[in-house]
């Protein structure tokens, strides 16, 4: 049972109901956190709150029907499950769904925002190989082979860059997909 008080405020939407509900559906949060979190930015107070949920798409792809249910949970345990939430960057519902989904990231305690940062990082460092790439082949194509030498080494290395960043992006990929996913079907070494 609910002991807190809390300030309740009506307001008129003025045909924004239906795109607030829908957008509060999509994210897997209730209207009042969305609200409540916009309305904390408003008045410069976003820091105080839980950071939004940005998606976690293979959690719960759209669905047409969605429910409410309800739950009886410790002290404890809510406790517990509004920190795992809080810590993956999720709702408690979209956080409850993907434990149900058995989704690696959340199932096995890894960090999801650490998996992320290592997708992204890995991302920037093929975005680089591209670049020199780009400068390689525009040293070639002005007959520059003294200065087109010097990318020979990334050439030799290429190949495996390329292999490594390919290995890591498909393991985090499907450790943030649920378990039994049709679409896990790739091999993780080294795991």
């Amino acid at each position: 049972m609910n002991t807190h008080n809390p300030d309740f405020v009506t307001v008129d939407m003025r045909g924004l109901k239906a795109a607030l509900v829908a957008h509060a559906q999509a994210r897997r949060e209730s209207v009042s956190v969305l609200v409540r979190r916009a309305v904390a930015r408003e008045l410069g107070q976003a820091e105080s709150l839980p950071p939004p949920d940005t998606g976690f798409e293979s959690i719960a792809p759209l669905r047409q029907f969605q429910i409410k249910l309800s739950i009886r949970l410790t002290t404890s345990e809510a406790e517990k499950l509004a920190a795992g939430a809080r810590a993956a960057g999720l709702s408690r519902g979209a956080y409850l769904a993907g434990l149900v989904a058995g989704i690696p990231a959340l199932t096995t305690g890894a960090n999801r925002t650490e998996l992320l940062s290592a997708l992204t990082t890995s991302n920037a460092q093929l975005s680089g190989l591209s670049r020199s790439i780009h400068a390689l082949t525009r040293l070639l194509t002005q007959s520059n082979v003294q200065k087109a030498l010097v990318y020979r080494d990334m050439l030799d290395t290429l190949d495996g860059d390329i292999h490594r960043h390919l290995t890591q992006a498909a393991a985090l990929m499907a450790d943030l997909r649920p378990r039994g996913s049709s679409a896990e079907t790739t091999h993780r070494p080294g795991r």
